[in-house]
């Protein structure tokens, strides 16, 4: 960490032939000058606060507003499934009498992508081929899965008309392509004419049905359209707008006497200087605690609005995704069906989390006997059994020690977090950095980035005091990609 006297201001005008020294009149015990500390406050002992290090040097994005406002964006093409609302049956087994019509569906997305059950698919329009799983019943009454009479089938239909919307439904029409048998190797139908459509040539009675099961899944798996037709319908996701706010933070420098400031002293001759550096750690862990558990707000006062950011924990609890762990069985394959979720594309996830977890979790993480992750995951390699895992200690790019963690959907890097403890002693967050910025305010010329501003103090005091002051907050966007895990013994 470069000494305190040693900072420059951000905007000097004075020419400074020598770089890495400081010119008369810009040091620290300047008594006039507010110094920018916003770039350098993040560097004070990093490993202390990991995420306010992170976030400052790669999701920095400011904002000229204290209350900031931001569009999420969706993309629909990782989306456009559904389910089956209302069952339906057709009628006994012919090309046309296994059309639909009526057929009701709805879809577990809103208009603006986020996740949410019983909505409109909006999505679907005539011409679309679709896929739905079915069951299929050879004399059109058990219709048992799997069973002497039941099979499982995926039928595909093309919609024939614009489905009509309605309170979390749209009801579809659509004529009958095919209906493959899904092999299931075992009964005697499904195993023998897998991949074929059933009907008559393939041993099916002509009093078979089919049926659509509510919660049935479909895709959207194409377009068709006649030749020389006309124009489709289209569709489109909306923006979905959030609300940020930006807090001040304030930490004071205790007023110093001018014969304090003139004294040598035991230990560090310099008070003033050593109170200073302490002041400076103090703000950043401010400002660290408020990102990670802040909630946000704003309460209004007599002078005015004290706003409050949301930290990551809090509104990741409430909108994003919450996993529990229970560290006695966690194993590679445990955290695979995990983060077959946190990792899903649907939600807009990179293929990267950065996780801030307690010393608890980062002990119990790489522990190599008795209970820990690694003793479970490992379990066994010896005999050929072994997991395939890969765990690595690596030094992190700013200052932290990192266990990286790949599995097969994406990284994990895994970051102490000393403020996880107490009521947070087991928990740990999974953060996708491309979903989250850092805001402090900037506007017209004015920055409220992390400062100094010096002699607060009345001007008649025979001393000293200062102040420093951070007026920024955090952009939380997309919350389904980050997660929460809390573990369990």
């Amino acid at each position: 960490m470069a000494s305190l006297t040693s900072v420059a201001p951000a905007a000097g005008n004075i020419y400074n032939p020598t770089p890495g020294t400081t010119m008369q009149g810009v040091s620290i015990d300047d008594s006039r000058r507010i110094f920018n500390f916003g770039e350098r406050v993040a560097d004070l002992a990093p490993e202390q606060s990991p995420f306010f290090a992170y976030l400052s040097k790669v999701a920095k994005k400011p904002t000229d507003d204290p209350v900031f406002k931001f569009l999420e964006k969706r993309h629909q093409w990782q989306r456009r499934n559904f389910d089956v609302k209302t069952q339906k049956d057709t009628l006994a087994f012919s090309g046309a009498a296994w059309g639909l019509t009526g057929l009701e569906l709805d879809c577990a997305y809103d208009i603006y992508g986020r996740e949410a059950a019983d909505q409109q698919p909006q999505f679907l329009l005539a011409g679309q081929v679709i896929a739905i799983d079915g069951v299929y019943s050879v004399d059109g009454s058990a219709f048992t899965v799997n069973g002497t009479n039941g099979f499982d089938v995926t039928a595909y239909y093309r919609i024939t008309a614009d489905p009509a919307l309605a309170a979390g439904k749209a009801t579809v029409a659509a004529t009958f392509i095919k209906a493959m048998f899904k092999p299931t190797g075992s009964n005697g139908l499904a195993a023998t004419k897998k991949g074929q459509v059933p009907d008559a040539t393939n041993a099916i009675a002509g009093a078979s049905k089919l049926r659509l099961l509510v919660n049935a899944v479909g895709q959207v798996v194409g377009t068709s359209h006649v030749e020389a037709g006309t124009d489709p319908e289209g569709w489109r996701d909306e923006f979905y707008n959030r609300e940020g706010y930006c807090q001040i933070f304030k930490t004071a420098v205790p007023l110093f006497s001018g014969t304090s400031l003139a004294t040598r002293y035991r230990g560090d001759s310099n008070e003033y200087m050593r109170v200073y550096k302490e002041k400076l750690m103090e703000h950043k862990m401010d400002i660290e605690h408020a990102l990670l558990f802040g909630i946000g707000g704003a309460d209004e006062a007599a002078t005015g609005p004290a706003r409050r950011t949301w930290g990551i924990l809090p509104y990741t609890e409430i909108h994003g995704k919450v996993k529990m762990v229970d560290k006695s069985e966690a194993t590679y394959d445990t955290f695979i069906e995990m983060m077959e979720d946190i990792f899903s594309p649907e939600s807009g996830n990179s293929g990267d989390k950065l996780v801030l977890a307690s010393r608890e979790v980062m002990t119990w993480l790489n522990k190599l006997g008795g209970s820990g992750f690694l003793a479970n995951t490992m379990a066994g390699v010896g005999s050929g059994q072994g997991s395939g895992m890969d765990i690595a200690n690596v030094p992190g790019q700013f200052g932290h020690n990192v266990t990286k963690v790949s599995t097969l959907y994406g990284n994990l890097h895994f970051v102490h977090e000393p403020l996880f403890r107490g009521p947070w002693a087991d928990y740990a967050v999974l953060i996708d950095l491309k979903n989250l910025a850092y805001r402090p305010l900037v506007g017209n010329g004015v920055s409220r980035d992390t400062q100094i501003m010096t002699n607060v103090q009345s001007n008649n005091v025979d001393g000293r005091k200062d102040m420093i002051l951070t007026e920024a907050g955090l952009e939380i966007a997309l919350p389904e990609t980050h997660t929460v895990m809390k573990f369990k013994a």
